[in-house]
């Protein structure tokens, strides 16, 4: 089996003995959770994703610890991620499919970055953004801009966590959206710092 079929094989092996959520309880409590941020934050946007990568990335922090607890029970072995290419490879078919039930496929791959594509989102089931308030002469009102919110950011919190655990400080970035109209929900991911020694060639810098 090649690298990539056993980590596929990892993350399915892992999704198939951890407990599962409800996904549509799931989805309700997350819309739950932008409905309050909303009310909070007296809809600013901006600061509205910078609450949900916030609350994603302490997510991500136990998520990590959760992943090797379950691997190592299951005897599930975790790649060592040396090389970026394997790093993305189990965000990608291991942890999003432990945590979430989904895969997600890497793609844009350079020595510094890469993006996952997700086609099935969990988080945004039965979600139908608000549209822009316009003005009685056609023009846009004052109002929130909702092109701009980024509904689902927690996940990009989360890899930032996840990552910065295992020495790797990334910033994670929603550069496409479904729900805003993109083809496919792309999420891109940009190595800034390797944080401690012993990585693989490929994080090292120049």
């Amino acid at each position: 089996m090649s690298k990539s079929g056993s980590i596929t094989a990892a993350g399915q092996n892992l999704w198939a003995k951890v407990p599962k959520a409800n996904s549509e309880l799931f989805a309700l409590t997350y819309g739950s959770l932008i409905t309050e941020l909303i009310r909070d934050y007296d809809q600013n946007i901006p600061e509205i994703n910078n609450q949900l990568d916030r609350i994603g990335y302490s997510i991500g922090v136990r998520c990590i610890d959760e992943l090797f607890a379950k691997s190592e029970v299951n005897g599930v072995q975790i790649p060592s991620c040396r090389e970026l290419r394997e790093t993305a490879e189990v965000v990608a078919k291991i942890g999003f499919r432990m945590f979430l039930g989904v895969s997600c496929d890497v793609g844009k791959l350079t020595e510094k970055s890469f993006s996952l594509y997700l086609s099935e989102n969990p988080l945004s089931i039965f979600v139908e953004l608000p549209q822009n308030e316009v003005g009685v002469d056609g023009s846009s009102s004052h109002g929130p801009d909702w092109t701009q919110l980024k509904y689902s950011n927690v996940y990009c919190g989360v890899i930032r966590g996840a990552l910065e655990q295992v020495n790797l400080k990334v910033e994670c970035e929603f550069v496409g959206d479904m729900l805003q109209g993109d083809d496919v929900n792309e999420i891109k991911v940009e190595v800034k710092e390797v944080i401690a020694d012993g990585a693989g060639e490929d994080y090292q810098e120049e």
